[in-house]
């Protein structure tokens, strides 16, 4: 996880292959998302959370004078099969009631 400083009025380009599943949580101040034809999209404000990924967004703004900030959070990397604990059902699932 890593956190993104952008100071009043700054601009910062989004790279897709360095930010292909990342999701950004606005944790300060306001974001907007500058979209792939050079167009202005949305503000976001504190606790706004946004993926990148086939958005086509190409730039995260500070529409602001104050730092905003976004907390960048990204998938871990895997390192073999997924192994999971079974769990167990329970009880009275699989269409039955109880009574008292």
């Amino acid at each position: 996880m890593r956190t993104l400083a952008l100071r009043g009025g700054a601009r910062v380009a989004v790279v897709a292959a360095d930010w292909y599943d990342a999701f950004g949580i606005v944790t300060r101040g306001r974001v907007q998302l500058e979209l792939r034809d050079g167009e202005l999209g949305p503000v976001l404000g504190r606790d706004a959370g946004f993926w990148l990924r086939g958005t086509g967004v190409r730039a995260l703004r500070n529409p602001g004078r104050r730092t905003a900030k976004v907390r960048i959070v990204t998938p871990k990397a895997r390192t073999g099969p997924c192994q999971s604990t079974p769990v167990r059902p329970w009880p009275n699932e699989g269409g039955t009631t109880g009574t008292a």
